[in-house]
């Protein structure tokens, strides 16, 4: 991506580029309805294996020791991007 930014589905490093390269991302890329399509993907994928959903334990451990550490929503990240669809 421009500079070496890495742009994605959470956002991360939309505010990097400018206003104009947003657009022209948008333009080569369209993204109708994305944000759910791409969340109903995830689920397609995990719906039929909730055990593979296990492993990445650092925020349950997080949880347990640090009374004021608050999980992140995957879902609520990517439905909040400032990415348009």
């Amino acid at each position: 991506m421009t500079r070496g930014v890495e742009l994605d589905v959470l956002g991360i490093g939309y505010d990097s580029i400018t206003d104009e390269q947003r657009q022209a991302v948008v333009e080569a890329h369209p993204r109708p309805d994305f944000k759910n399509r791409i969340l109903e993907a995830f689920h397609g994928g995990l719906k039929g294996r909730p055990a593979t959903t296990f492993g990445n334990v650092k925020a349950d451990v997080l949880d347990y020791f640090e009374p004021e550490f608050e999980r992140k929503n995957f879902v609520d990240v990517i439905k909040n991007s400032d990415w348009p669809e």
